[in-house]
């Protein structure tokens, strides 16, 4: 069985647990997980990710504030160019101690609310947008869950390579940014009866 300090996005937290208060900054690159996006707009399995932020311990768990950053492959989805550039998202998450008996949560093990009420006990949960657990033990964080919901929930859904980007031409297919002047004639198919008739007019000649 794997032990949670062998994961490449774990995170050693232990000494976060001993008493509310305490901090903790994560500054570290992480590889990518797999299964953010897909071939028209993700993230490379293994490529890296930067986490930059801190943990701070509270009554009944951790909470996780970091901007995390990485390289983005995309295609143009009007002229199908492909993409690479950073991409940034905010995350605050909530890592709970849990009791293994009950599954409530509890701080480092001990029964007891520590003369906490149980909105007091729950506020870390309550303020922070998503909860992963932390290893049985307590003394690690495993970030893959949090960097891959994070960044699948962030991927734009159209994205291009500029703003005033010109797409393809529908009729040729050839890019319109490297070609602005291109075009072609087509002729108005409000006259096309008309031109019909000429070119039969001009038979019977």
């Amino acid at each position: 069985m794997p032990r949670p300090e062998d994961s490449p996005w774990a995170v050693p937290v232990a000494r976060l647990s001993s008493r509310a208060g305490q901090h903790q900054d994560v500054d570290d690159v992480f590889p990518a997980p797999d299964g953010i996006g897909d071939h028209v707009v993700g993230i490379k399995e293994g490529s890296d990710i930067r986490v930059t932020g801190s943990f701070d311990s509270i009554v009944d768990g951790l909470i996780l504030s970091a901007r995390i950053s990485t390289r983005l492959q995309a295609e143009c989805t009007r002229c199908l160019t492909p993409i690479d550039r950073e991409w940034q998202a905010s995350v605050t998450a909530f890592f709970p101690y849990e009791e293994p008996s009950t599954g409530r949560n509890r701080r480092d093990g001990r029964t007891g609310n520590h003369g906490m009420d149980d909105a007091e006990i729950l506020a870390g949960e309550e303020e922070s947008e998503d909860t992963y657990p932390l290893s049985p033990d307590g003394g690690f964080a495993d970030l893959e869950a949090l960097l891959r919901d994070t960044f699948a929930e962030h991927l734009p859904v159209q994205l291009v390579c500029r703003r005033d980007c010109r797409g393809l031409c529908p009729q040729c297919g050839i890019n319109l940014n490297e070609h602005p002047e291109h075009h072609h004639e087509l002729p108005d198919l409000r006259f096309a009866g008309l031109a019909g008739l000429k070119a039969r007019l001009e038979q019977q000649q």
